[in-house]
């Protein structure tokens, strides 16, 4: 059986799995993510090598990318949180390691490994929402990754769902994203600390001590304890969620929508009141079938078996789903 190594690049670290053709993921390495191009370059070809080292079967490399990532999948023309900068990634990776490259968007990557062994398995018309930090995106049309004229899309965490509302890194104001993440949950926290003073909660004691210690993180773990100010705040979040989600299925119609990314590790909190939301707003909901909306089943994999699987398809034909 032929293997492949899937990396999920990011910008704190590198995480790679080898693979086999069923989507079982059998090894892995993870390196920091240096902040230099040629340094990132170096890490990379390192934990390839050394996954390579330890396992024959390897006979390509897959590449997931938090980036813009041109349409033939050999350049990074820009990613926010790493070196590369119109970089043709994918041949300079291949010559180093002597194997075939493939690059993908790592949101692509996950949902390509969510569609072929996890949640979307068989669907036609599939959506992945990837909510960490921000959120990525990546859609399945009629069985096939869409990636746009320019092979950027899909940018659904950047869709305007309030017209001058809160300021986003990438430069407009009100995106989804600022409403239905990980950073989102913090910052509506806060404001509601900020609208309710009085209110003696955990949180309020820790914004008091330390005002950085209101992670979006922290204010899950908060919800579940009952903290009232952290369950109101993923009520917000799992509001946004279903209006976003509604805007997305009355554009592409999607059967099943996949949950990814870090927030979904807390989907009990706020999923069930998501798919409410959802229902209530979709455009003819009485009148059409809904989506199905799964939480991942690959976690934090999905991106890596993915991107191997690509690997895999473009370099020896092999196709497992």
């Amino acid at each position: 059986m032929r293997h492949a190594i899937g990396l999920d690049v990011g910008g704190t670290c590198v995480r790679a799995g080898v693979v086999d053709e069923q989507g079982l993921v059998l090894d892995t390495a993870r390196v920091g993510t240096p902040s230099d191009e040629d340094a990132l370059d170096d890490a990379i070809t390192g934990v390839i090598e050394e996954l390579r080292n330890q396992h024959d079967e390897v006979v390509a490399v897959g590449l997931a990318v938090a980036g813009f990532v041109a349409k033939d999948r050999r350049t990074v023309m820009f990613a926010p949180h790493l070196a590369w900068r119109s970089a043709p990634v994918a041949d300079t990776i291949a010559k180093r390691v002597g194997l075939p490259v493939t690059l993908e968007h790592d949101a692509n990557a996950a949902t390509v490994g969510e569609h072929r062994f996890g949640a979307a398995r068989g669907a036609r018309v599939a959506a992945l929402i990837a909510i960490g930090t921000g959120i990525g995106a990546g859609l399945l049309l009629d069985g096939r990754i869409y990636r746009g004229a320019h092979g950027v899309a899909p940018e659904l965490g950047h869709l305007t769902v309030v017209p001058g509302g809160r300021a986003c890194p990438c430069g407009k104001y009100g995106c989804w994203e600022r409403y239905c993440s990980g950073t989102a949950l913090s910052a509506t926290a806060v404001e509601l600390l900020a609208r309710h003073p009085g209110q003696s909660t955990v949180l309020a004691r820790e914004l008091s001590r330390d005002p950085g210690s209101i992670t979006g993180l922290r204010v899950a773990g908060a919800a579940r304890d009952g903290d009232p100010i952290a369950l109101r705040a993923m009520a917000e979040l799992a509001k946004w969620l279903g209006k976003g989600l509604a805007l997305v299925a009355d554009v592409f119609d999607p059967e099943i929508v996949v949950i990814a990314g870090g927030v979904s590790g807390s989907a009990p909190l706020f999923l069930d009141e998501a798919r409410e939301h959802y229902a209530n707003i979709l455009t003819g909901a009485r009148h059409r079938p809904l989506a199905r909306i799964r939480t991942a089943h690959l976690g934090d994999d999905a991106a890596i078996v993915g991107a191997a699987a690509l690997a895999l398809e473009t370099a020896v034909g092999v196709r497992s789903w």
